[in-house]
């Protein structure tokens, strides 16, 4: 998987290749063999290789959080919030669309590519704010998306098996 996003302030190009119980990742062209396991349904804990000053291997904990608009992730590591933003895999910087707004229909979209483990909602449905409506699964790690008010659910287009890309609408809520 090949991805370009914003993290904080930097535009970086990330691939992504899962091998057995260990992902090659290459950031902005350099590297790394990173050992993934899951904690819970948000957070990995991962073996990232040592760089730079620090030689040895170390672990640390990461939880993402999904954001309110299109391809928006928030990273929680090391006691840090590192803001990420999806860009488009094919390169031409375009950011995604907010996902809500303050009044009309709100649609909750995939935050990255992945695999719709399981659909929460029906049309018709009548949902709170932050229940969930999708899960998503990503990396080893499943989301529950949530809707950011209450309303009426009025398109599902989420299928359970059906395989994503990061900006698709998932559910319309009203």
């Amino acid at each position: 998987m090949q991805l370009q996003m914003d993290v904080g302030a930097s535009r970086r190009m990330v691939t992504v290749h899962r091998e057995a119980d260990v992902f090659r990742v290459t950031v902005d062209g350099q590297a790394y063999v990173v050992d993934v396991r899951r904690i819970n349904g948000t957070t990995l804990s991962m073996l990232l290789p040592g760089h730079g000053r620090v030689a040895a291997r170390q672990s640390v904990e990461a939880s993402l959080v999904a954001g309110a608009s299109a391809g928006a992730l928030e990273i929680q590591i090391a006691g840090y919030a590192v803001p990420v933003q999806l860009i488009s895999g094919s390169g031409r910087g375009n950011r995604a669309t907010p996902a809500t707004s303050a009044s009309g229909s709100q649609k909750i979209v995939a935050p990255m590519p992945g695999k719709i483990v399981r659909v929460l909602v029906k049309v018709g449905d009548r949902v709170a704010a932050r229940q969930g409506m999708v899960v998503i699964e990503a990396m080893k790690m499943e989301n529950e998306l949530k809707a950011a008010r209450g309303g009426l659910v009025r398109e599902v287009s989420a299928i359970e098996g059906q395989l994503v890309e990061a900006g698709t609408a998932l559910v319309t809520v009203e």
